[in-house]
């Protein structure tokens, strides 16, 4: 795991790698092994080295070809990097055990069409010098970032935002639609950033650039490579099948030459993974847990039964709930691109390093991939009780709006909005699953009240047209929303602070591709993430599967009112920066939430703390 930088076309070579050292040192968090920069009359390559597979000095970067006609510069992970390295043995000699030269092998046989032979998580950007060409290219789920700008025939690309902004190179200026999508979802949704001129390259997407331009493929889709036709009257086949498929996810990202293990929090999704890799490893899984003396908040118990079930060598890390408020001021300084969440993660990442370990498996995907959220359940009895569409649009309003008045709550205000659409259906309904403040809150904290066109809703219209059913509909609205731009985001930027590896055995694309090819029927979760937990059946004791949903729940609306206060106060104020936020109504908002009104609760403050907080560090307006 690493960072990497980048430059194409420039009128000044030496000004050109100067912009790029200032690249890495902006990222130098992300690889603090080694670090690496080439440059030719094309290009400048910049990288930072977090050696967790062949950590000799032969695997640094930038790498090259043996007839140095490639050059490239790789963050991620190529898990069967193994099985790849035997089936080039043949035609290749290769010098170091490192997967990325398993890229340049890869490469030099198959061309670009390699990046369909790999299994795992990647960014990289690789110049051919008999193409004349620069390759960038991101994995199929986006677990590795890869930002870009474009300014006329030059490319600035690098694994963090902020080192984008270091070179000079962009205006710090945030748009009006970043701005309306940050409000309403507490992030901005990929290809967009916050930041206007910056964009980001879509998941399981490459780029290819010559002095004649660029040109963008998509080499894989979560819809168009599902897989159609599972036999999905024989459940026992579909389980199996499930079993195995998550089995080798996990066997294959066990992989490295470092010290490693897993976070354990007690639930159905991390105590699967640490089941497995209990069977696999020859050796004590070590796991890591952070309970807490505030039994209100701890999942100790669950934890410690999970790591007494599979003997592992246990780490739980006993904090106070002050402790992780006084890290929060901390977390903010390390985010690279705002969001609503992260400081939890922060956390995690900082204990789980400072134990030791490097690398660390995360549960991170199994509720967007296994239906595990309510609105899986919601949208389903929503399709079922579709008579409600028979109502004339002015008879469900006035619904709405009673509700609103006689049970005034968020869960109303939203039930209140989805009456008001034309349709209530599944393209209509969720773009308001995730939403956190609603049109008229946006609208009062910005100058200009033409909103752009919701971004969610957009994508939710595509993913109506597939073929799949239902819960698969959802499965792709969720991991291309919320799981790839605020959860895998959050685990890059926060674990990456700590030079932390996470990697993510439920975001296997194989997996994926075979999940969202079952049905509804068998998928449908009567109890939580039913089809997992039957296709684990012997490895989860009951109390694992039957506990309630914990997460971090820390008293955030008292932290803020009170030891924190000045603090949000302070970053709310910084908005003002921000020419398109009408910077009274951010206060007033904030004083609404100190005023106790029930619609304005912390989550619907917090992400414009973030915001204020890194406007004013990166000096954005």
């Amino acid at each position: 795991m690493c960072g990497i930088n980048g430059i194409f076309s420039f009128k000044n070579k030496e000004e050109a790698v100067q912009q790029v050292r200032r690249m890495n040192q902006c990222i130098a968090h992300r690889g603090p092994d080694s670090e690496g920069i080439w440059a030719n009359e094309n290009c400048v390559l910049g990288h930072r080295r977090l050696s967790i597979i062949d950590t000799s000095e032969a695997g640094n970067q930038p790498f090259f070809s043996a007839d140095k006609k490639l050059s490239m510069v790789y963050n991620g992970e190529i898990y069967n990097y193994i099985e790849l390295k035997q089936e080039l043995s043949s035609e290749f000699t290769f010098t170091t055990a490192s997967d990325t030269e398993v890229i340049i092998a890869a490469y030099k046989k198959w061309g670009i069409k390699c990046i369909e032979k790999f299994f795992g998580m990647f960014a990289f950007a690789l110049w051919d010098e008999d193409l004349q060409a620069l390759f960038v290219v991101r994995d199929r789920l986006g677990v590795k970032p890869l930002y870009y700008s474009q300014q006329n025939s030059q490319l600035i690309f690098s694994s963090e935002l902020r080192a984008v902004m270091s070179t000079g190179l962009v205006r710090k200026k945030i748009g009006q639609k970043s701005i309306v999508d940050y409000l309403r979802y507490q992030t901005v949704h990929a290809p967009n950033t916050i930041i206007e001129d910056v964009k980001m390259l879509m998941p399981g997407h490459y780029m290819k650039i010559t002095s004649s331009g660029i040109a963008t493929t998509c080499f894989w889709d979560q819809e168009k490579n599902a897989t159609r036709g599972i036999e999905n009257d024989d459940i026992k086949v579909v389980r199996k099948n499930i079993h195995d498929l998550m089995r080798s996810s996990v066997e294959i990202r066990m992989r490295a030459d470092v010290p490693f293990g897993a976070f354990l929090s007690g639930g159905i999704d991390s105590s699967i993974i640490v089941g497995l890799m209990s069977e696999i490893s020859s050796h004590q899984v070590k796991t890591f847990s952070i309970t807490f003396h505030e039994k209100e908040f701890d999942e100790s118990p669950y934890s410690e039964l999970i790591a007494n079930k599979f003997k592992t060598d246990h780490h739980p890390i006993k904090l106070h709930a002050d402790d992780f408020l006084k890290l929060v001021p901390e977390a903010l300084r390390s985010v690279d691109h705002p969001s609503g969440d992260g400081p939890n993660t922060y956390v995690v990442s900082k204990v789980t390093r400072e134990a030791g370990v490097k690398m660390a498996l995360s549960g991170l995907g199994g509720d967007e991939v296994f239906a595990g959220y309510e609105i899986f359940k919601r949208i389903k009895k929503l399709e079922s009780g579709s008579w409600i569409n028979m109502l004339p649009l002015g008879g469900r309003k006035v619904i709405g709006e009673i509700l609103r008045k006689v049970r005034p709550s968020i869960s109303s205000e939203k039930i209140a909005d989805i009456l008001r659409e034309e349709r209530i259906d599944f393209a209509h309904f969720y773009p308001h699953n995730r939403e956190v403040l609603p049109e008229r809150e946006v609208e009062k904290l910005l100058r200009n009240k033409n909103l752009p066109t919701n971004v969610v809703s957009e994508l939710t219209e595509k993913i109506n047209k597939s073929d799949l059913e239902l819960l698969s509909k959802v499965s792709i609205a969720e991991m291309s929303t919320y799981m790839q731009n605020v959860l895998l985001r959050d685990a890059d930027q926060m674990s990456m602070a700590h030079a932390l590896e996470v990697r993510v055995p439920f975001l296997d694309h194989r997996l994926i591709e075979y999940v969202l090819g079952v049905g509804d029927k068998i998928k449908f979760p009567h109890t939580p993430k039913e089809l997992l937990t039957s296709s684990f059946q012997d490895m989860l004791p009951r109390e694992i599967i039957d506990r309630p949903k914990m997460g971090f729940t820390f008293p955030w609306a008292i932290w803020m009112r009170n030891e924190m206060k000045s603090f949000c106060e302070e970053n709310i104020r910084s908005l003002s920066q921000i020419e398109v936020i009408d910077a009274n109504a951010s206060l007033e908002l904030w004083q609404r939430f100190l005023n106790g009104d029930r619609y304005i609760t912390w989550s619907r403050i917090w992400p414009l703390v973030v915001l204020g907080h890194w406007v004013k560090q990166h000096d954005v307006h």
